[in-house]
């Protein structure tokens, strides 16, 4: 086991529980860290998950509890629990090989392969809760004037929920490692060289347009957003060039 996945481990062993909620988070861990359960994914049922492991359904409550105090998995009321937990080697190893081969024009063109479709989807399956945690993202980064570093990270946060909400994990994770691969490689330091505060400003009203169409569940003009923020990249990509 990497040494990030060891110490991981050896935390999720350091609470007073029973012998059985012990074994349950041992092999939950595994199954994550393994990639059974892929970073995004929804886990199975408390009622699966207790009937897999031979357990009660308080047993797997209770070790679920553990492991999103831990940020290994985050839980949504009616939603089920999602993985958040990648193992950093893991993630480091797949993700830069990627990123090197990667160039900023192929990167643009399976965004505007991926986008359109997530938001789609995402405007007919995200959960009214979900739509309040989208705009509670959309309000920190309306928040953001100068701190460049600050409006990326709320802006990747933004459409992480957006692909979160298409209820397709798969889907979610092709849409995470194109995240990945952009910030090891050249987004960041393109939208650090070139993210004015005026752009800042620009970018803001667009995705303010995209949730309020994705709030109204309307699916021609949550699409049409997405297509003209992704051409608004392509110019700051060419003026790069």
């Amino acid at each position: 086991m990497a040494q990030a996945a060891q110490s991981m481990a050896q935390i999720l062993t350091g609470h007073s529980t029973g012998a059985t909620v012990q074994v349950v988070i041992d092999v939950l861990f595994a199954r994550i860290n393994s990639e059974e359960y892929p970073v995004d994914s929804r886990l199975p049922s408390e009622r699966s998950l207790a009937s897999d492991l031979g357990v009660a359904r308080n047993t797997v409550r209770e070790a679920l509890d553990i492991l999103e105090t831990h940020n290994v998995i985050r839980r949504r009321a009616g939603s089920g629990s999602f993985v958040t937990y990648r193992s950093q080697d893991r993630q480091n190893r797949s993700i830069s090989s990627v990123a090197q081969d990667t160039s900023p024009l192929d990167h643009l063109a399976v965004r505007g392969i991926l986008e359109p479709e997530m938001v789609r989807l995402a405007v007919i399956n995200m959960s009214p809760r979900e739509i309040d945690e989208l705009d509670q993202t959309l309000s920190r980064i309306e928040g953001v004037a100068t701190d460049v570093g600050r409006f990326v990270d709320f802006q990747e946060q933004f459409f992480r929920q957006i692909a979160a909400g298409t209820g397709n994990p798969l889907l979610a994770t092709c849409f995470g490692l194109t995240l990945e691969a952009s910030r090891q490689n050249f987004r960041t330091t393109l939208l650090r060289r070139h993210l004015t505060p005026r752009r800042i400003q620009d970018t803001q009203q667009r995705y303010n347009s995209l949730f309020n169409a994705i709030a109204a569940r309307d699916v021609e003009s949550a699409v049409e957003f997405t297509k003209l923020n992704l051409i608004e990249e392509q110019k700051l990509l060419l003026q790069e060039g």
